[in-house]
């Protein structure tokens, strides 16, 4: 089974939002039945994401989701990570690729168009980056 990576967003629905869409992926990562990864950089990102006001969660809720997501995915070591040989438009999503680039052949779930816009160019490279939540089944 391919790597997965999840970015923030994906990451947002299924621990913050419990959105339905998101529920066989929150299923299968909890019960570990697919190898999910983060690394610093992305742990950095999702801490400071679900700090912001706009999601009202407290220092508690905040560190709970950290400590769940940290739980379960596999930590890379991201100190010497390769770049991906595209450019995000956004720089904070520019560690999912480099991450899935890392892990090839792997998949990259996204809802990001800046990210999604990549496709294309990642299937070169054996990288499935998508929106689609159940590509892990692939």
């Amino acid at each position: 089974m391919k790597p997965v990576v999840l970015d923030t967003n994906i990451l947002l629905d299924i621990f913050v939002f419990n959105d339905e869409r998101a529920s066989n992926l929150k299923k299968a990562i909890v019960e570990g039945s697919i190898p999910v990864f983060a690394s610093q950089q992305t742990l950095f990102e999702l801490a400071d994401v679900i700090s912001r006001p706009l999601f009202k969660l407290d220092e508690a809720r905040q560190a709970a989701i950290l400590q769940q997501w940290q739980s379960i995915a596999k930590l890379h070591d991201d100190s010497n990570l390769a770049n991906a040989p595209w450019q995000c438009q956004d720089s904070d999503d520019q560690i999912f690729l480099d991450l899935a680039y890392e892990l090839r052949p792997a998949i990259l779930i996204s809802k990001d168009n800046a990210v999604l816009q990549i496709a294309s160019r990642a299937a070169q490279e054996d990288i499935l980056i998508t929106s689609d939540y159940n590509a892990f089944r692939l």
